[in-house]
């Protein structure tokens, strides 16, 4: 069945509205306001938690990490202001996944910071933590006890993301086919924005996370 005028305005407003969400440059801002530099210019010049943890420290970085995934998970609850899809269908996961979607692309591609933002790890995390919580919870649990034990935040991130996938495609065997088509793009998508961090680890020449143990000095590289 095809929506009418009212009923598409009503589902596409929040998709734009997801995009915007993600957009919010959550590093980049509080990078300026609070210690007036460009985040993206120090450490890795990646916009997002990790760096400014290790740029500007825990106090700024886990504000950072926790409005980040806040957008995600934002994002996938403007399911409930569409009146259109039936939220439990398939048509409706399916377009709670394109919410979701729209906000990482958001944070990658922030139209408030000139396209250039972060890897979109956190925002994930709460685009997944909207769609399937206890997965979410088991693989972020996972992600700390990697980087607890070897100190290297991106080996965690991409455990994490390779088990969130098993888990829907093994653990939850009956899930609908579009979490399962989800679950391996949020993997493949980790795994593609990481790719530096792979060929560095494979070398033996990952920085590792220091900066949670100790307080780092300002400089870029």
């Amino acid at each position: 069945m095809i929506p009418n005028s009212s009923e598409l305005l009503g589902v596409v407003w929040p998709l734009i509205l997801a995009y915007l969400l993600g957009s919010i440059p959550t590093a980049v801002w509080i990078g300026r306001w609070f210690y007036h530099i460009d985040i993206r210019k120090y450490g890795s010049k990646n916009a997002g938690a990790t760096n400014v943890m290790r740029v500007l420290g825990i106090k700024a970085g886990v504000p950072v990490l926790l409005i980040d995934m806040f957008k995600g998970w934002a994002a996938v609850s403007l399911m409930v202001f569409q009146n259109y899809y039936n939220q439990d269908s398939e048509q409706g996961v399916v377009y709670a996944i394109c919410l979701g979607v729209l906000a990482v692309m958001g944070h990658i591609f922030p139209v408030f910071a000139g396209f250039k933002g972060g890897k979109g790890v956190a925002t994930v995390t709460g685009v997944c933590a909207g769609l399937v919580p206890l997965a979410t919870i088991t693989a972020f649990m996972l992600f700390l006890i990697v980087v607890i034990l070897t100190k290297y935040v991106s080996l965690g991130s991409l455990s994490a993301a390779v088990y969130f996938s098993v888990y829907i495609l093994l653990i939850v065997p009956h899930s609908i086919i579009s979490m399962r088509v989800f679950s391996v793009i949020v993997t493949l998508l980790i795994i593609i924005t990481h790719r530096k961090n792979i060929h560095r680890l494979w070398k033996g020449e990952e920085n590792k996370a220091t900066f949670l143990y100790k307080s780092q000095n300002l400089k870029s590289d």
